[in-house]
């Protein structure tokens, strides 16, 4: 592995390596991946448009949202600290014939070697499990270009989120393998918002996402208390 792993928890790598190999089974531990997809990426395409664009996937793990952003035109590098993840996203864009480029590496250490390169950069539910987020989040913000996008998803310390994303999803519908959160870890949007400020970040939306069990389709909301996305862009 290349790159370093200073902002990393070597545990909950590990993680999210042991899903590697079923991380495309839309029916697997990695389904709720699949039904949010969707709806990620129409909240990207309409918040920056990805024609042409240069992104970047931070914490891609399987490449689920780095094939969809690819085959909407962008021109896509993923990242993440997993090979075992990496190997599964590269084998799939080649057997999809999508050019989809991917490295093992860490933000930081891109951001130090590729400052400023990026017209977005995506890091989808990966705050709440690294060590340091608003570091993190200040990566990010190195990573784009002035004037450039972020947008990230991440989950909110409230208890309706720890009941939602917990409770329900990790013990009672097991849609998810248990220990997959950390409610600590969960992170408030005026943290996140604040953070922001400190990289040098303007917060442009803030969206939240409810799933409705009747017809188990997730949708964008105004209620950001349990999952939610966040735009921000880099001051130029």
């Amino acid at each position: 592995m290349s790159g370093s792993t200073r902002n990393a928890d070597p545990a909950e790598l590990a993680k999210f390596a042991a899903l590697a190999q079923s991380w495309w089974d839309p029916a697997g531990p990695s389904k709720p991946l699949h039904q949010l997809n969707p709806l990620r990426l129409r909240y990207i395409e309409q918040a920056v448009g990805l024609r042409d664009a240069r992104v970047l996937d931070v914490g891609c793990g399987g490449g689920i949202l780095s094939e969809a952003m690819a085959n909407n035109g962008a021109r896509v590098l993923g990242i993440d600290l997993s090979q075992a993840v990496l190997d599964v996203a590269e084998l799939h864009a080649l057997e999809g014939k999508l050019a989809v480029e991917y490295r093992c590496i860490a933000a930081e250490d891109l951001a130090a070697a590729q400052p400023g390169s990026f017209d977005l950069v995506t890091c989808m539910e990966m705050l709440e499990h690294v060590p340091d987020p608003a570091a993190m989040l200040a990566a990010l913000a190195a990573l784009a270009k002035p004037g450039g996008d972020i947008i990230v998803s991440t989950l909110n310390r409230k208890p309706s989120a720890f009941a939602v994303a917990i409770v329900g999803a990790e013990y009672i519908a097991r849609a998810l393998p248990r220990g997959t959160h950390e409610y600590l870890k969960f992170i408030r949007p005026s943290e996140l918002a604040r953070w922001g400020r400190s990289a040098g970040l303007n917060l442009i939306d803030l969206a939240g996402i409810t799933y409705n069990p009747l017809t188990r389709a997730f949708r964008l909301s105004s209620n950001t208390d349990i999952n939610y996305l966040a735009h921000f862009k880099r001051c130029g």
